[in-house]
């Protein structure tokens, strides 16, 4: 049973036929909507200028009306605006207009401030509402609008936490729809909200159904299709469908300027994702693992047939007649701290996700502090990604993984290092800088999620790899603050993410290499911790047999 090869097994299929790309294609459109859901908040949740509202019975003149919001320093920009917190007092402004002056007249300034009591004005040229200005998340109630994206994320920690022992269990399929079908639910219903509270609990189920689709989509993924598909598939497809998605959302955003009718218009969509149930097959690699033979042998056969192969009578058959053994066993995230080999690849990926995912999305959100559209920003930011997914998929066809994953890593770090020591005048210089940066990460986040699946053995992927999410997600958390310490040094967010960033890029260089290897099917097939101190990392844990067998399919590779 050790000895099995799925990959050597089904290599009949070939690598690209019409299986294949179906497969290739139906699993990447699920992906698409994923990108709705989780950067949807930019707009959803974006502040309009504002300030004070004074109301008609305060029974002002026009001049004190206009005279009634005193000025203050912008930190950010350094200019002169009005106050969008606080107010001059109305009562002593009413005394001055029955008296008769004029605020020319009066030294304003020295008049005693309030906070905005009878709420907000806001300004509609760019948003008719969202929810800030559906609830008030303004002045003393703004740690409000990043705790949102918080406890999003929080969901998307507990969905990844959940969704993988689900998938290993139930299947890869029927948790995946599941997911779907979830997050169309809470997104529909979350244009009812009636408060701030109510809407951020269904963001969190949001989070959680989101983050279990497409985790669960991507292992799918990785294990029906063959060994070059699946490096497409991991690398360039999963991640330029997420893209599309990312850059048509501020194009629907740019059109509808309401956040009920915007979340309505990114809800939708994901019905026509119901439909593939009938088009996108179970995980046969799943089925094996589960001792479900004669329905992996099925889903082979239609396979074949679609490809306009003929399959082999005997496929499977040494499964067959083989005992119960580990891949007939049940796992959860627990093992993956039993093995010490297994425990600190684990907690290595771990630490790489996390800072991986603090940089990404600390650069997403900076860019509301860039000058200029919010809607082109946001485009801009999508788009840089796509030359990033490109590269990835590249340098993974062909590169050693630990060095894609760790060159990646230190460029985008020593580019966001850099960015202190530009001077203040050269800005372009500085974006320029960022957006590297924002490149190197984006290509690391790619090469992760592949690379990781690649070392996982089936029988553990599903679950380890939720497990990698949840641990990223803690750094999803933290992103939405994270990028608000340029308040205290605004170069301290690039200083804190370019470290992190490199010194993670240089411990990734201790992870096996899993380049032009099967995938490993059971824990006898895990490679040692630390691989870079190994004589032969290539080997398969002391099994002669298994080694022969790769050295024949690296042979056969190359």
């Amino acid at each position: 049973m050790t000895n099995f090869d799925y990959d050597e097994c089904t290599a009949f299929l070939g690598e690209w036929g019409s299986y294949q790309w179906r497969v290739f294609v139906l699993i990447s459109l699920t992906i698409v909507p994923n990108s709705f859901y989780t950067l949807s908040i930019v707009f959803v949740a974006d502040t309009p200028a504002h300030r004070c509202h004074i109301p008609t019975a305060a029974n002002l003149s026009a001049a004190w009306m206009n005279s009634s919001v005193p000025w203050e320093q912008d930190g950010d920009r350094g200019a002169t605006v009005r106050s969008q917190c606080a107010r001059y007092k109305l009562d002593a402004l009413r005394e001055f207009s029955e008296k008769g002056l004029e605020p020319g007249d009066v030294n304003v300034s020295r008049v005693e401030t309030e906070p905005c009591l009878d709420g907000w004005e806001y300004d509609t040229s760019v948003y008719v509402s969202t929810i800030i200005t559906e609830w008030d998340l303004v002045c003393d109630d703004g740690w409000k609008r990043p705790l949102t994206s918080s406890l999003f994320f929080s969901g998307v920690l507990a969905g990844s936490f959940v969704s993988g022992q689900l998938s290993d269990r139930f299947g890869r399929k029927v948790v995946m729809f599941a997911a779907i079908a979830i997050t169309i639910v809470s997104s529909f219903l979350q244009i009812f909200s009636t408060s701030w509270p109510v809407f951020c609990a269904l963001y969190f189920v949001t989070g959680m159904s989101t983050i279990s689709t497409y985790v669960t989509a991507f292992v799918l993924g990785m294990e029906l299709l063959s060994p070059r598909a699946r490096t497409a598939f991991s690398t360039v497809g999963v991640c330029l469908f997420f893209a599309a998605g990312y850059m048509l959302l501020p194009l629907v955003a740019y059109f509808v300027r309401g956040w009920k009718t915007l979340l309505l218009g990114l809800t939708l969509p994901g019905l026509a994702l119901v439909p593939l149930w009938w088009y996108i097959p179970e995980s046969s690699r799943w089925l094996l693992s589960q001792g479900r033979v004669e329905e992996a042998k099925l889903l082979i056969k239609k396979a074949a047939k679609m490809n306009k192969k003929e399959a082999p009578h005997n496929i499977f058959e040494s499964l067959q007649a083989a005992p119960p053994s580990e891949m007939k066993m049940s796992y959860n995230i627990c093992d993956l701290l039993h093995r010490s080999s297994l425990r600190w690849m684990s907690l290595t990926l771990w630490l790489i996700w996390n800072s991986v995912t603090i940089a990404y999305f600390a650069l997403s959100l900076n860019t509301s502090n860039l000058h200029g559209d919010a809607y082109f920003n946001c485009f801009l930011s999508a788009l840089v990604e796509v030359p990033a997914y490109a590269l990835s998929g590249v340098m993974f066809r062909w590169w050693p993984r630990r060095l894609c994953l760790s060159s990646t890593l230190v460029i985008g770090g020593c580019s966001l290092l850099l960015i202190p020591f530009v001077p203040s005048g050269l800005t372009a210089v500085a974006v320029a800088l960022e957006m590297l940066g924002k490149f190197g990460v984006t290509a690391a986040f790619t090469i992760v999620y592949a690379y990781s699946a690649e070392l996982y053995p089936t029988v553990l992927r599903n679950t380890a790899l939720a497990s990698c999410s949840m641990a990223a997600r803690v750094g999803g958390i933290v992103a939405p603050y994270f990028i608000y310490l340029r308040s205290f040094w605004v170069s301290l967010p690039y200083i804190l993410m370019g470290t992190l960033t490199v010194l993670t890029g240089t411990l990734s260089l201790l992870l096996p290499e899993s380049h032009g290897r099967p995938l490993p099917e059971t824990l006898g097939q895990i490679q040692p911790f630390p691989s870079c101190c190994v004589k032969n990392p290539y080997g398969l844990s002391g099994d002669k047999d298994e080694e022969k067998m790769t050295e024949k399919c690296n042979a056969s590779n190359s």
